[in-house]
């Protein structure tokens, strides 16, 4: 069977697959016969590299750090077609996902890391729409009603499994899903304000600011903002922080302020909220506390910013 050599026909007709299980990448030991389990081999100068399942790996007492998903691109692509491998490798290069290629006779496979995997797909099926020149679903962005929170719940847990304070994970439910609950409850709660990314009909990103004071002075207090995780780096958080900001100059809102990243907040014009005169509500979080003053930001408010009842008590 002759295999496809047009690129923009290859990448069309990619069809990602996940395979089951979780795989490895060992250095066989020199002169063992080999194991039945084994799915590829590569031979170097400095030994036999295998890749087989991890619970393989594992009953043989073989050691390894790579676990990997496996991605087979269902086309029948030609060993000497150009190009296939680069596209999809910049694909995955874009989403941050790191990839390991293995070319078959028939058929190009994809190790990737295992917590990438889903998201890798998703990638991948996004890459074989743009070449059909099938438009990408569209982003919607709307209020958050009451028949959402289950599902903004559930994404703020997975978007806060690793801790961004610590790095680590969570122990038990992040602190944010309860702060999140108390504040769709609270006297300080904005509708207008409680935002979410709705892509093909899934919720898939939520942002809230609620009411907040510098001395009497109205301001929003925003956060959190959370992006299912298969999600993330692909311009959701972008497109949910530049609604509210836009909201915010609609309704005469004259300032938001915010703790977090001083990498990814200044991009849409926060600065140090004590460069303005505005004091953290606790001082250990000078460093991160930030304030974007907008359009009708009277200047002259000085003080400490409070936040709603359910955001201060965290």
């Amino acid at each position: 069977m002759t295999g496809e050599k047009n690129l923009q026909t290859l990448l069309a007709s990619i069809h990602p697959v996940l395979r089951e299980g979780e795989y490895v990448y060992v250095l066989w030991p020199h002169g063992k016969p080999l194991a039945a389990g084994i799915e590829a081999a590569v031979r170097e100068a400095e030994g036999l590299t295998v890749v087989l399942p991890r619970d393989e790996a594992d009953r043989l007492g073989l050691a390894y750090d790579f676990v990997a998903a496996w991605i087979t691109l269902q086309v029948h692509s030609e060993l000497e077609a150009v190009g296939l491998t680069a596209a999809v490798g910049k694909a995955l290069t874009d989403a941050h996902i790191s990839c390991n290629v293995l070319a078959g006779f028939h058929h190009d496979h994809l190790l990737v890391p295992v917590a990438d995997a889903a998201r890798a797909v998703e990638v991948l099926a996004e890459l074989q729409a743009e070449s059909r020149n099938q438009p990408r679903p569209e982003l919607l962005l709307r209020n958050e009603t009451e028949a959402d929170r289950a599902a903004v719940l559930a994404l703020t847990a997975e978007a806060f499994a690793i801790s961004p304070a610590t790095g680590l994970p969570a122990e038990g439910e992040p602190v944010e899903v309860e702060v999140l609950r108390q504040l769709f409850e609270c006297d300080e709660y904005l509708p207008e304000f409680s935002i979410v990314a709705v892509l093909d009909g899934e919720v898939v990103g939520h942002v809230i600011s609620t009411r907040g004071w510098v001395d009497g002075h109205e301001l929003l207090g925003l956060g959190p903002i959370g992006v299912t995780p298969r999600l993330q780096r692909h311009g959701i958080g972008s497109a949910l922080m530049n609604e509210t900001i836009s909201r915010a100059n609609a309704a005469g809102e004259s300032g938001i302020a915010l703790l977090g990243s001083t990498e990814y907040y200044p991009r849409f014009g926060f600065v140090p909220a004590t460069s303005l005169g505005v004091r953290p509500p606790e001082e250990v979080w000078a460093d991160n506390f930030q304030l974007l003053p907008l359009a009708v930001w009277p200047g002259g408010v000085h003080g400490t910013f409070r936040y709603a009842g359910p955001l201060a008590r965290m």
